[in-house]
């Protein structure tokens, strides 16, 4: 057992060891519907690709790269590329996110348009002197850097326990150098796990397919093939040279000797398949020497057209252990000779390693297949973990995944040479993008990661990583977040709660009698009513109201608490109702029923910029169940939740709606007849089962005048104003409507996923009010 080792099992660091920093940089081509490389430039939706931290280019316009932020998870990262993936597909227009890592159809070389960079020209002539050198066509491969480092406390607490006499930024670098040798000799199972490019399309470079065999009618490929991007016409440098990984001055003289020679033009074209990367990547050979090794980067992995955002979670964890693997494991001589061997075997194995004839180099230098030569890498990454005694359930899902696909011979490319002899090269990668659409756009407003946050947060967040601006967790349970770009910082809670808005205009809306005395001042019309501090006075008044009145907690949101009667009611329910208000706030009022229809104005500034018609909580008959039992099944649909977490929330049966069915004479044991709508609530809330209807092209402009007129009443910048409307085509406006309560902390995704109706995209009005993005 190594030192390394022995420190770790001594002082139990086992789960230290599995800590790190995680990144992915995945890149995917714009193509048509025909399968056709879209050379049109870089979607504007996305904004500035020079600043954007999350979506920018690689070589080409068409060739988008995505860009995860430093996660402290392989899960945190996958969902992050997951949430930049869906952003980048539902925000392009007529295009697609091509789901394989070699090109589709391609025109000629000179129509491949090289990035473009306007305040950034050595960005644009370093792309094109590369355009020059190997092909723009070439430049087209894509695929997934994996990026990786150890939990710095882990690796202070590894340093001092180890007694090295090397200082800490040595011992460190010692570390990932140890990784990286190692990755030259094993890395290849990388290539032959997760290779999915086994053809290419006849577009593609001719001096390629000149070598290649004919596998359809369009297609060409190698005999036997894995990987066409890892291969020898793949993704590598037109001269063959050696880069010493001994040691960081080494690895650094090497690549500063290729340059002065002009071999490669800087460290960005030393096409490896693991590079030595530091935080700073403008002067990074500086940087090493001076600092050393931030993290490696690991370059040898393929986009997975079977998977919807082009790696699978369990090959994510699998580089992982593999990693801990390389890190464990007794390293041997590593010598010039064996860096040329180990590159060619990666090659040849990219090349030929479906062939059954074809033998890698083991172990004591005997010859062993590519499949024997897995299985036994994986039995060794299980023995590795199990000494150190941190070998977990999920490590073995991991580890079976990936013998499942050798055991039952479905390797990623043999599959993918499988459905393109069938289906067609363009047929079958052009659909794999398209379903991958269609299931995003099936769940589009979840955030994955952040599945707990309120979705008007959630739709803040994705707006932001559309936008390019950085975001901090501050506190989850309450959805409080810090949003980042250009050296401003906003912090935001609920979506809505912004420092747009002052304390006082905050408290002012939570208290519905100080908001209804504002606006009668301003003459806007209000219902008339009581305020009731003590629930027998507010009992005792039963004979004040004969019907059409409304019984509503002071300060309560969302809906809570309120009943409303339309008709003559009974002591027992008015006092049942006064009831349920007093049990969300200690005041409440009794006021006026206004006849019409609710609508809700979602106020930023001086625009009305959605307005919603919230249907109250229904269930429409079939003639065979009950209400409850069609409560439960309208309940099933994927839109609903709790929580505020889903577009719509689950119908509930609780007092408030029982009572509201007697008032009708109904009971949920009750079955309506077929399509007849049965109103569990009169209030029509999101929040206690309605449905949304977006009205906000249907309004009259004066309508929306008297919304902005009472935002600014109380001083609110973001306000959602519930108005009662009885006729919204009449500009007339007396006594046809009255404004029936003003919302702080409005929600927004009712208007970005309503019910029915158009996506009004309230997260990116926030984000301009609060400076972040202009021209929406």
């Amino acid at each position: 057992m190594n030192l390394i080792k022995k420190v770790v099992k001594k002082y139990n660091l086992g789960l230290d060891i599995k800590k790190g920093n995680f990144g992915i940089e995945k890149e995917s081509l714009r193509v048509k519907e025909n399968g056709e490389l879209c050379i049109t430039e870089h979607p504007k939706v996305f904004g500035d690709k020079l600043k954007h931290p999350f979506i920018t280019v690689d070589f080409s316009e068409s060739q988008i790269e995505m860009i995860t932020p430093v996660q402290k998870s392989v899960e945190s990262a996958y969902n992050f590329l997951k949430n930049i993936h869906e952003v980048v597909s539902i925000n392009l227009k007529d295009e697609y996110l091509w789901s394989q890592s070699v090109p589709p159809i391609l025109p000629e070389d000179s129509k491949i348009p090289v990035a473009k960079f306007e305040n950034n020209k050595e960005l644009e002539e370093y792309r094109q002197k590369l355009g020059e050198k190997y092909g723009r066509k070439k430049q087209l491969l894509s695929g997934i850097h994996f990026n990786f480092s150890f939990d710095d406390e882990f690796l202070k607490e590894l340093y001092e326990l180890s007694s090295s006499n090397l200082s800490l930024k040595d011992f460190k670098n010692e570390i990932y150098l140890k990784i990286s040798r190692n990755y030259f000799k094993y890395g290849w199972i990388v290539i032959y796990l997760l290779g999915a490019s086994p053809v290419v399309h006849e577009t593609y470079l001719q001096n390629c397919i000149d070598k290649m065999k004919k596998f359809t009618e369009d297609t060409y490929y190698f005999e036997n093939i894995v990987s066409f991007r890892n291969s020898s016409c793949g993704y590598r440098n037109k001269d063959e040279f050696y880069v010493n990984y001994e040691s960081v001055n080494k690895y650094v003289n090497s690549l500063k000797g290729l340059i002065d020679k002009n071999v490669i033009s800087s460290p960005k074209e030393y096409y490896s398949p693991i590079r030595l990367k530091t935080k700073n990547t403008k002067e990074i050979l500086n940087e090493l020497e001076s600092n050393g090794i931030d993290y490696l980067e690991f370059r040898s992995i393929d986009l997975n057209p079977f998977s919807k955002i082009g790696i699978e979670k369990l090959d994510l964890k699998f580089l992982h252990i593999f990693i801990l693997f390389l890190f464990l494991k007794e390293e041997e001589e590593f010598t010039e000779k064996d860096y040329f061997r180990y590159l060619k075997n990666q090659e040849l194995l990219a090349n030929n390693g479906n062939s059954k004839d074809f033998k890698l180099i083991c172990c004591e230098d005997t010859e062993t297949s590519p499949k024997d030569y897995s299985l036994m890498i994986l039995e060794s990454i299980e023995k590795e973990l199990r000494d150190i005694d941190v070998f977990t359930e999920e490590d073995n899902k991991v580890l079976e995944f990936q013998r499942n696909k050798i055991l039952s011979n479905q390797l990623y490319t043999d599959m993918v040479l499988k459905d393109v002899k069938q289906k067609g090269f363009v047929n079958f990668h052009i659909n794999q993008s398209k379903h991958a659409l269609i299931e995003i756009k099936k769940n589009q407003y979840t955030l994955k990661g952040f599945e707990e946050f309120e979705l008007s947060t959630q739709i803040i967040l994705k707006d932001a990583i559309k936008n390019g601006i950085t975001f901090e967790i501050l506190d989850r349970e309450e959805n409080f977040i810090a949003l980042t770009k250009n050296g401003k910082t906003e912090y935001i809670k609920q979506a809505t709660k912004t420092s747009l808005d002052s304390y006082i205009t905050i408290l002012i809306m939570e208290n519905k009698v100080v908001t209804k005395k504002l606006l009668e001042k301003a003459k806007i019309y209000v219902p008339k009513g009581r305020n009731y501090n003590d629930i027998e006075k507010a009992k005792n008044d039963y004979r004040k109201y004969k019907s059409e009145i409304v019984i509503k907690p002071k300060t309560t949101n969302f809906g809570l608490g309120i009943t409303i009667f339309k008709d003559d009611f009974l002591k027992e329910d008015y006092d049942k109702a006064i009831e349920i208000a007093f049990k969300e706030d200690n005041s409440i009022l009794i006021e006026n029923f206004i006849k019409g229809k609710e609508y809700r104005f979602f106020v930023v500034g001086d625009e009305v910029v959605g307005i919603l018609h919230r249907v109250p909580a229904n269930v429409v008959g079939d003639g065979i169940k009950n209400i409850e039992e069609l409560v439960f099944e309208k309940n099933l649909d994927t839109l609903r939740g709790n929580r505020y977490k889903t577009p719509l929330e689950k119908i509930k049966l609780g007092e408030a709606e029982k009572m509201f069915l007697k008032a009708q004479s109904l009971y949920i044991q009750d079955i309506p007849k077929k399509d007849e709508v049965i109103y569990l609530r009169e209030n029509s809330n999101i929040s206690t089962g309605g449905d949304s209807i977006d009205f906000t092209d249907d309004v009259l402009n004066v309508y929306k005048d008297i919304a902005v007129t009472a935002s600014k009443v109380v001083g609110a910048k973001i306000c959602g104003v519930d108005m009662m409307i009885e006729d919204i085509s009449t500009p007339n406006v007396e006594n046809n409507y009255a404004i029936i309560e003003l919302n702080f902390n409005p929600a927004i995704h009712i208007h970005c996923y309503p019910y029915k109706g158009k996506n009004r995209n309230l997260g990116e009005k926030i984000l301009n009010a609060l400076g972040f993005i202009d021209n929406i």
